[in-house]
């Protein structure tokens, strides 16, 4: 098994992967829940299968988060998109590298994540984005690492579901061929054929807070049913009222097939 494999099956050991991210700062600043950096690692629980963050908050925490053989693995971000500067509404998906995979890999990370963005309105910052995510992803290879590439659609909101649909399916598609190890992306209708049209695993995105933690807990439910080989869940799982208890239902939901409401309470998962 080579070092790719390896890093690549510890994902997955437990089953269906569970992801808490935490890069949000990246670009949004210091958001509700994610203020004090130093405060954060109370607030993941250690069954986790990864977390994902940024070099510098790797850098900052990871002592506290990565040394235990039973802690999570570090994903770390390495390029930066200005689509995901949502407070400024920014909606070109300008890319540019943050890091490259030697640097992430020297401050520790076992996986990297890069983001790709197409149908911008210029061929040519679409051609660019893919170059630059091949360039990234073959160069985390060469070091082992395996590379989870997130699809994320330049302004969801204009799109209708079925718009929605399509752009999703070809850009895990796209992904896929361009040689990703794993997907991160949203969740959508008839999301079973674009998991099985896509030979990279697919992880689904938890996406805004929830009013209600229950609502949180069924959408990682139905986004599993759906055939999602795991999630990825940031706001939703540190803005809790009670961080730990939420990933732990959230686990059994995503590893144990646990009904959304079971687990709830279970957790004592209030509304």
């Amino acid at each position: 098994m080579t070092g790719l494999e390896l890093r690549i099956s510890r994902m997955f050991t437990k089953g269906k992967c569970v992801i808490v991210a935490m890069d949000h700062g990246m670009f949004d600043g210091p958001v509700l829940g994610m203020e004090d950096i130093s405060a954060l690692p109370a607030k993941i629980m250690k069954n986790i299968d990864c977390v994902l963050m940024s070099a510098g908050t790797l850098g900052s925490i990871g002592e506290k988060l990565f040394t235990d053989k039973s802690n999570p693995i570090p994903v770390v971000r390495i390029n930066w998109a200005t689509t995901y500067c949502f407070s400024w509404k920014y909606k070109l998906a300008e890319t540019v590298e943050v890091f490259s995979p030697e640097q992430a890999f020297q401050a520790g990370a076992e996986v990297v994540l890069i983001s790709l963005t197409l149908q911008t309105g210029d061929e040519k910052r679409d051609a660019k984005n893919v170059k630059l995510f091949s360039k990234l992803c073959n160069e985390a290879h060469e070091l082992g690492l395996p590379v989870i590439g997130e699809y994320f659609p330049a302004d969801e909101h204009k799109l209708s579901p079925k718009q929605f649909r399509d752009e999703i399916r070809i850009g895990c598609r796209i992904l896929a061929e361009l040689g990703t190890d794993v997907i991160k992306t949203f969740h959508t209708i008839d999301f079973q054929k674009t998991a099985e049209g896509s030979a990279a695993p697919i992880l689904t995105l938890g996406g805004s807070k929830y009013p209600k933690e229950i609502d949180a807990l069924k959408a990682a439910q139905q986004q599993i049913k759906d055939g999602a080989a795991g999630v990825v869940f940031g706001r939703n799982a540190i803005q809790a009222k009670n961080p730990i208890a939420f990933q732990k239902a959230l686990v059994d939901i995503v590893r144990n097939g646990s009904d959304a409401k079971s687990a709830a309470k279970k957790y004592k998962i209030g509304n």
